[in-house]
């Protein structure tokens, strides 16, 4: 009974990293969590590939390093649709239509709004390449705001604006405007709480679990999957370990599918099945027993079934919940 669920799902996954530079042929079985024909195998449709910049120097001339490399990943993941049997997809209904002809779809969004620098623009030509969202910040505070995890050996203490900057939040004014999905996974608490209050549409944070069953700075506590629910947005819980249960003796979390499930579990009962998603962060730590890679994705339908989740439900999970927010942020700009 899964199998047929994970057959006739819109499977999607919101966070996969790609290797920069040089990234391997997709086309082709490759040493990477995911690429296409992982994809097939596993019955994963659509991946939103991740245009990812690690937070550096804070001058000229890092901020424009990071705005060139996000550019130029940008343009190479639409590179990796052929318009057929992937296609490359920037709106709910071209998603829905690459399902329904039997495509894959290709997604993309840019990871780090250091690579804005200061330039606003930015923004909107990230959104005209197709990009559906940015994650604020990743591991380390930058100009538009606090990170969760700070980074020392760039100078970070606990936190640099209180949250947000004014810089950012003219940037979640700006992308209210064009129709770019703000993503909070990897922002501070009081980051995420602020962009939540201050954005017109909802909020989604893309690779992210529960604290409440692992005390990690990356997940989300219990106030923070509150304004997600009272924002109408999302957690998309992500197949990382150390985010699903603490490491044992040996160093190593002994997380599996099972317990991203737990995390699913705890979410939908705090705020409800709409507001919950799914995703891996594969290539950038993701993948657990269970769930390594794009050829095991079924194994997660059949364990969401397992606990009892129907086709409905499943499909809401996996990407019908992320399909209303794409359709309610891009209906809510103004251009």
């Amino acid at each position: 009974m899964s199998e047929a669920i994970h057959a006739a799902t819109l499977t999607l996954d919101t966070h996969v990293d790609i290797r920069w530079p040089d990234p391997p042929d997709a086309t082709q079985e490759t040493d990477r969590c995911v690429d296409f024909p992982k994809m097939q195998r596993g019955g994963l449709k659509a991946v939103v590939f991740i245009a990812y910049t690690p937070q550096g120097p804070r001058d000229a001339a890092g901020h424009q390093a990071a705005a060139d490399r996000a550019e130029a990943m940008l343009r190479h993941i639409r590179t990796r649709a052929d318009g057929v049997a992937r296609r490359f997809c920037a709106t709910a209904d071209e998603l829905e239509a690459a399902h329904e002809a039997g495509g894959l779809a290709v997604l993309s969004a840019v990871e780090n709004g250091n690579a804005m620098g200061r330039d606003l623009a930015r923004l909107k030509l990230w959104r005209d390449l197709g990009a559906i969202y940015l994650t604020l910040t990743h591991d380390g505070h930058n100009d538009l705001a606090d990170a969760a995890r700070p980074k020392p050996a760039l100078g970070d203490g606990t936190a640099q604006h209180g949250g947000l900057s004014d810089l950012g939040r003219q940037a979640i004014a700006e992308m209210n405007r064009i129709g770019l999905i703000i993503d909070v996974s990897h922002a501070a608490k009081s980051s995420m709480m602020q962009a939540a209050e201050l954005s017109r549409a909802p909020i989604v944070a893309t690779h992210s679990c529960c604290r409440a069953l692992c005390d990690h700075p990356r997940n989300l506590d219990d106030e923070q999957l509150d304004m997600l629910r009272a924002k109408g947005g999302l957690v998309q819980i992500t197949a990382l370990d150390a985010f699903l249960r603490p490491p044992g003796a040996d160093g190593k979390s002994p997380a599996t599918v099972a317990d991203m499930v737990d995390h699913v579990d705890y979410a939908v009962r705090r705020i409800g099945l709409d507001h919950v998603g799914l995703s891996s962060d594969f290539d950038g730590g993701g993948g657990i027993p269970g769930w390594a890679n794009a050829g095991e994705t079924k194994n997660l339908t059949a364990e969401l079934h397992r606990r009892g989740y129907g086709a409905r439900e499943i499909d809401l999970l996996w990407s019908g919940n992320f399909r209303r927010l794409i359709r309610r942020v891009q209906g809510m700009a103004e251009i």
